[in-house]
């Protein structure tokens, strides 16, 4: 493959990165544990967060605080996920992109 050949793969392979990215950071990923739902983007911001208010009672706001904890973190791995699915085939994965 000569230097041009390459040149023009490495930009084909930016273009798909760069749309690969856009995607994981426009989707909207939800997960919900128990009373609470959090929605975020891909660039793992919170967009919404949910209580039920419903099932909560004074004993559960330490519950409540680890829930919260566990839910986010497990909504932002799924976005590692998603980050990796698409984008791992090129070797950088959930390198903070």
């Amino acid at each position: 493959m000569n230097m041009q050949a390459m040149m023009q793969q490495a930009q084909k392979i930016q273009k798909e990165i760069a749309k690969a990215k856009n995607e994981i950071n426009d989707k909207e990923f939800e997960i919900t544990k128990s009373f609470i739902t959090v929605k975020a983007n891909g660039k793992k911001e919170i967009i919404k967060l949910n209580i039920n208010e419903k099932n909560l009672n004074e004993e559960d706001i330490d519950i409540l605080e680890d829930l919260l904890t566990v839910t986010i973190n497990e909504l932002f791995k799924k976005i590692d996920q998603e980050t990796e699915s698409k984008l791992g085939k090129y070797g950088i994965g959930s390198l903070g992109f």
